[in-house]
């Protein structure tokens, strides 16, 4: 019942932040079409911590789609249950999407009835980083990759055990390598 309570304040949580979300991108795009300096510099700038992987915003824009863009390098979430890897079962690995570098394994996925796909540990604690997020009038732990510091999702403690976690990832900032496709290291 608990769970259920969640998913259900989860997705009214989405559709208001989706709303409002939407009526922010159109302010975006009439920035971005503006040829003041302050948007140039913005495009332009390095993440404000240091990652091994380097580059900038117009470079992650360069390479990845609007949609992985909204999500791994603004901080967005894709909506629950509709999307990629939410229901996949096969065994393999999941990367980052931008920069490939590899985080959960499916042996440690599991379905949590919350809309998204998640595990319970990361293959590596190394692997992924956390920061504060106190945005949707919550405070929450953010997930990001600890290569290139693109958001993944957050985790919360309501996962089963061994660790009591929940990495609740977004499908769109991630890539699923097929058990038969990973090559050995």
């Amino acid at each position: 019942m608990k769970l259920k309570l969640l998913a259900f304040l989860s997705a009214i949580l989405l559709a208001v932040g989706f709303y409002f979300l939407n009526n922010q991108q159109d302010e975006v795009v009439v920035a971005e079409n503006s040829n003041s300096a302050m948007n140039i510099a913005q495009t332009d700038t390095m993440p404000d911590e240091n990652y091994p992987l380097q580059k900038t915003e117009a470079e992650w824009k360069e390479i990845l789609t609007d949609k992985e863009y909204r999500i791994l390098r603004d901080r967005g979430t894709e909506l629950p249950f509709v999307n990629e890897y939410n229901s996949n079962k096969r065994e393999g690995i999941y990367v980052c999407g931008a920069c490939g570098q590899k985080l959960y394994s499916s042996e440690h996925k599991y379905e949590s009835g919350s809309g998204w796909p998640s595990f319970w540990q990361p293959l590596a604690d190394s692997l992924v980083g956390e920061r504060e997020d106190n945005s949707w009038f919550m405070t929450r732990t953010e997930i990001v990759c600890s290569n290139c510091g693109s958001h993944l999702g957050h985790v919360f403690d309501d996962g089963p055990q061994p660790t009591g976690l929940r990495y609740c990832m977004n499908s769109l900032a991630m890539d699923f390598i097929p058990k038969e496709e990973i090559q050995s290291d």
